[in-house]
């Protein structure tokens, strides 16, 4: 979202903006509101001022089902921000197997990568479609629309060999594993650059020769002179009749289901393989690093023009993008206005009484997560990231454990609390009617595509929201989660039996409910497996 835009977004209106798909929870989302504005005012203070101002990262605090992971989807949609959501429990402590906090860092920069992609892919859509319909027609009609000019050197290869083992210490049998890469370079081709006559790799050599005494170029072993190159095609098109008039079918999709043999882009596939105490992830964006300066080859697909399109209009859109700029902006981007949401804190609390065993690495991953919400710098293969003016949003139930029990540095880093409210009978009420993608309106949807029309009466709708509260008062309280199990059991039979009894309509009254649930709600040990 640009700037002008984003000074739009008065906390009132952000507020009002998530009534629309959330329903209660003020507190929760006059807070996020709060903090959305504050960044938007940072962003307007003179560059001395604004690095020493840092987000107000907030906890959420409340059982399952009430909107915490909601909000802050839908703020970021609203915002158009760089978003990620993470789950605590994945990361573990720097020395253990398993992923390390960094990586929801690059994460986020990922998602905005993608998000500036495809801003600029549609700001190029014109262009790429005109040399879209330019490749397809080579394609149908091969040799009518180009003219001839250098044939390009063949460009190197890299390819995965295997696994191999080094044994490091005969005492212990400890030993690293590794990849072997197979590099291949055309004959007659210079990947380490052009170099000017008198100045190769053995010495001087005025006759831009190569350097073991043969004139540059490739040659015919039979009479040691230069091969003639062959010719391909330019990009300008040449005017021809049968060209235009398969143009002209092209457009009116006369020729969609015609096939056509494409070059489709491949990267290289490096094997999988472990080593232990090494960032998996870094070594394995430095490997494909070295797989793309070689290219990644191309490989021949038959495919129906209607798909053919689909894929050269990609390449030709990632051509016409600069991905220098995507990066530098993807990367602006997430330093200023990115959103991690980290879900599931409390289970990574750890209370005063225990110790030992997993609470060891609990508390490690939360020492791991402190210099992230702090201010790190944490490398990307698009460059070095800036997590200082990233907005952490935490959210746990914390049933067992309590916000006390994180540690204090990382409590520090989270000064805005926001305790969500339980749900109940209204508000089960209201989720059913009022957001614009209800429970209701959604499976009137999925089976009016059945041609089965269903139609809620209101006493219908309050009747189901009564059964909710009233299950999650005798079972455990899943919050608004426990209206999709409802609605399941309630429309389980008709959505099995729709396509054999459209077209039709049927009403979903207060006694079509009961038929359906009543036995489940008195029955609590059914309940509890079904509901």
């Amino acid at each position: 979202m640009s700037e002008k835009n984003m000074d739009r977004l008065t906390p009132r209106e952000i507020v009002a903006e998530l009534d629309k798909y959330i329903v209660g929870q003020k507190k929760a989302k006059r807070a996020v509101a709060v903090a959305l504005r504050n960044r938007i005012r940072r962003l307007k203070i003179n560059a001395e001022m604004r690095d020493d101002i840092t987000p107000k990262n907030i906890l959420m605090i409340g059982p399952t089902g009430v909107g915490k992971t909601e909000i802050a989807r839908r703020l970021a949609k609203l915002t158009g921000s760089p978003f990620i959501k993470v789950e605590a429990t994945k990361y573990t402590e720097v020395g253990y197997v398993g992923r390390d906090v960094e990586s929801m860092i690059r994460d986020l920069m990922a998602a905005g990568v993608q998000m500036v992609k495809q801003e600029m892919q549609q700001s190029v859509t014109a262009e790429a479609e005109k040399r879209t319909e330019e490749a397809l027609l080579d394609l149908l009609l091969p040799g009518t629309g180009k003219k001839p000019k250098d044939k390009p050197q063949p460009s190197a290869m890299v390819r995965p060999m295997g696994t191999f083992t080094i044994p490091t210490n005969g005492n212990t049998g400890s030993s690293l594993m590794g990849t072997a890469i197979q590099i291949g370079i055309p004959a007659g081709s210079n990947p380490l650059g052009t170099n000017p006559p008198g100045n190769n790799l053995f010495g001087n050599n005025p006759q831009g020769n190569n350097p073991f005494g043969a004139p540059g170029g490739v040659y015919n072993d039979e009479s040691g002179k230069p091969e003639a190159e062959d010719t391909v095609m330019d990009e300008e098109p040449v005017p021809n009749a049968t060209r235009e008039k398969f143009r002209t079918m092209l457009r009116e999709g006369k020729l969609e289901d015609k096939t056509v043999e494409v070059l489709v882009s491949q990267s290289p596939q490096i094997p999988a393989f472990e080593m232990m105490g090494a960032n998996m992830e870094e070594l394995e964006s430095s490997l494909s690093g070295i797989a793309g300066i070689f290219g990644g080859g191309k490989k021949k697909k038959v495919v129906t023009v209607k798909r053919a399109r689909e894929i050269l209009l990609s390449e030709e859109s990632e051509k016409l993008i600069d991905r220098d700029r995507v990066s530098d902006e993807a990367r602006s981007r997430v330093e200023e206005t990115g959103i991690v949401f980290i879900d599931e804190i409390d289970k990574i609390a750890v209370k005063g009484d225990r110790g030992g065993g997993p609470d060891v690495s609990r508390e490690g991953v939360q020492r791991d997560i402190l210099p992230i919400v702090e201010g790190a710098i944490v490398n990307t293969k698009w460059g070095p990231v800036n997590t200082e003016h990233i907005l952490f949003i935490a959210a746990g139930a914390f049933n067992l454990a309590k916000p006390s029990d994180l540690i204090p540095e990382l409590q520090g880093r989270f000064p805005l609390r926001v305790e969500l409210d339980s749900l109940g009978k209204e508000d089960f009420l209201r989720i059913l009617t009022e957001p614009k993608n209800a429970l209701t309106r959604q499976y009137v949807e999925l089976l009016g595509t059945e041609g089965v029309e269903i139609e809620f009466t209101p006493e219908a709708v309050d009747h189901l929201a009564a059964l909710a509260a009233e299950v999650n008062s005798q079972l455990e309280n899943i919050g608004a989660r426990r209206l999709h199990t409802i609605m399941e059991a309630l429309l389980e039979e008709l959505s099995f039996e729709a396509p054999d009894i459209s077209p039709a309509r049927v009403p979903v009254t207060v006694e079509y409910v009961n038929e359906k649930l009543a036995n489940l709600v008195k029955d609590q040990d059914l309940g509890r497996y079904i509901l």
